[in-house]
């Protein structure tokens, strides 16, 4: 826990402000000497060799710094070199030999080296040898100049100031020296050790030339303080919001991917509040912006859907990993909207929401350049079944209404039960407890159903009453072995429990035992 006093320069008026924050940042700050240790490692002297031999500065930069100083592990390592980054990326490659692969990508300036912890073995999966790999990239320092109508830069070869100016956030922008006469030394020109410290998010320069060069930056500045739980400092928030527009000149692809991005983190309310707050939602997710809106009459109000499914997003991110049950929390409601309706006697209604919804969903995927296939109709099914568990709650209800629940969420039944008990978010505990009461009876039914389901699977379909009309038995010692010699055919999956390969298989037996029809 620290209790930071930070001083900071008001870029447009030059006037120095100080901020008072209680924040609690699981980092260590570390001295050179630290760092050269914490380096101290084959893959970093060799680079330190390969870019010595070629006259070359080189440092290691980006998310890999970060993440020493938040203690978070990582196996993607960017370098910078001052020169030629290909020509180091190439070398590093000659003195690895079969541990390292090397991929160029001209266009760009950049090369790729994966380490490998044994020799490449083309015997071996993909998988087996891609098992504790480590990637390399290598980039020539360079500074860019940018296009209004485009994200990408004009890009010439700089210095490594130039390359950390063009760097999008101060935490991003530490570099460390990988030259042997310098190995170790930190070089953090924007203070981004004191934004470590402080849990900011604020960038090298000006945020809006920052933003409106590169709008992605605008997604990625949120993901990241949604990531670790940082704050977004005051003048670049600002600047999010005055530039919010820029947004739309970035690709559906690059903009589902930071979605992406935001849902898989710890808390992923925090980023979707943050969208709101600056405007971007409204532009690339309109219909989700569009909850935010609670309206009265006669003093009667509903709900904020909003904050609500966020608090739902939230819940299922505690129980799962799985990137589609968190998109189906997320559009769950997303048709009450166009569902609400006023009724003088019952207020505010949303009926049918889940089928308006799970409708709404292709749509959105389609715009939002998110996967047409499977995983997309993954989520219309936990957004169309979302309200279906609730109703089969009660005692009454009949076997077959659970059955038809299961079959019609097939495979996905665990992930909508997480979702639907995700759903609960009544502050009155009164009320809270008597929906999880009821979702455990849920749960008790599909479980109770599946025992009783499989034992009627495992049962033939041939019973001993047919057994005895065809072979014109009374109860007897035969009649019991036939059953057993069918229900051990099932259960050793030798036949399928159908009719006529049963039927096979019992005359069969039938004549061993000397019985006929």
């Amino acid at each position: 826990m620290y209790l930071c006093i930070r001083f900071y320069r008001n870029r447009q008026t030059d006037i120095t402000l100080f901020d008072l924050t209680l924040h609690i940042t699981a980092m260590r700050d570390y001295t050179d000497a630290e760092l050269a240790e914490i380096l101290d490692k084959d893959i970093f002297h060799m680079i330190s060799e390969a870019a010595d031999s070629l006259g070359m500065e080189c440092y290691v930069v980006g998310g890999y710094v970060r993440d020493i100083f938040l203690e978070r592990p990582s196996n993607d390592i960017d370098c910078v070199v001052v020169g030629s980054g290909i020509k180091v990326a190439k070398k590093l490659q000659a003195m690895l030999g079969k541990r390292a692969r090397l991929s160029v990508f001209r266009n760009f300036g950049t090369a790729q080296v994966k380490i490998y912890t044994s020799p490449f073995d083309s015997s071996l999966s993909v998988d087996e040898m891609e098992k504790g790999a480590i990637e390399v990239e290598f980039v020539g320092a360079r500074k860019e100049s940018y296009n209004r109508e485009s994200r990408n830069p004009i890009v010439e070869d700089g210095t490594l100031e130039d390359d950390q100016n063009r760097r999008d956030f101060t935490i991003n922008a530490m570099a460390i020296c990988l030259n042997k006469s310098r190995f170790g030394e930190l070089v953090d020109p924007f203070g981004g050790i004191d934004d470590l410290y402080d849990g900011i998010i604020c960038t090298p320069l000006d945020p809006d030339i920052t933003f409106s060069d590169d709008p992605l930056r605008m997604l990625r500045c949120i993901r990241f303080a949604t990531r670790l739980n940082f704050r977004i400092e005051d003048e670049t928030f600002d600047a999010l919001q005055r530039n919010a527009e820029r947004i739309k000149i970035i690709s559906g692809e690059r903009i589902a991917e930071e979605l992406n991005k935001i849902l898989m983190t710890n808390v992923p309310s925090k980023g979707f509040v943050d969208l709101q707050r600056c405007g971007l939602l409204q532009i690339i997710f309109p219909e989700l912006a569009q909850m935010d809106i609670v309206e009265t009459r006669n003093g009667r109000a509903h709900k904020n859907n909003f904050y609500h499914t966020l608090e739902v997003l939230d819940n299922v991110a505690k129980h799962s990993d799985n990137l589609w049950l968190r998109w189906g929390a997320l559009l769950h409601d997303i048709g009450k909207p166009r569902s609400k309706r006023w009724d003088p006697a019952a207020g505010w209604t949303f009926h049918a929401h889940n089928t308006i919804g799970a409708k709404m969903v292709p749509g959105l995927f389609r715009r939002l350049k998110l996967p047409m296939d499977m995983k997309m109709k993954f989520v219309q099914k936990m957004v169309d079944l979302h309200m279906r568990p609730i109703a089969i709650a009660d005692d009454i209800v009949t076997d077959s209404a659970v059955r038809r629940l299961v079959n019609d969420a097939g495979d996905d039944i665990d992930e909508l039960m997480i979702l639907c008990e995700a759903d609960i978010t009544s502050k009155n505990q009164t009320r809270k407890q008597h929906f999880i009461d009821n979702y455990q009876l849920v749960r008790q039914k599909i479980d109770d159903l599946k025992v009783k389901d499989f034992k009627r699977l495992l049962q033939p379909v041939i019973d001993g009453n047919e057994i005895m009309e065809m072979y014109h038995l009374k109860p007897s010692r035969e009649v019991g072995l036939l059953k057993q010699y069918l229900k051990d055919a099932v259960l050793d999956n030798k036949v399928e429990n159908e009719r006529e390969p049963l039927l096979a298989l019992l005359d069969e037996k039938a004549q061993e035992l000397g019985l006929k029809k």
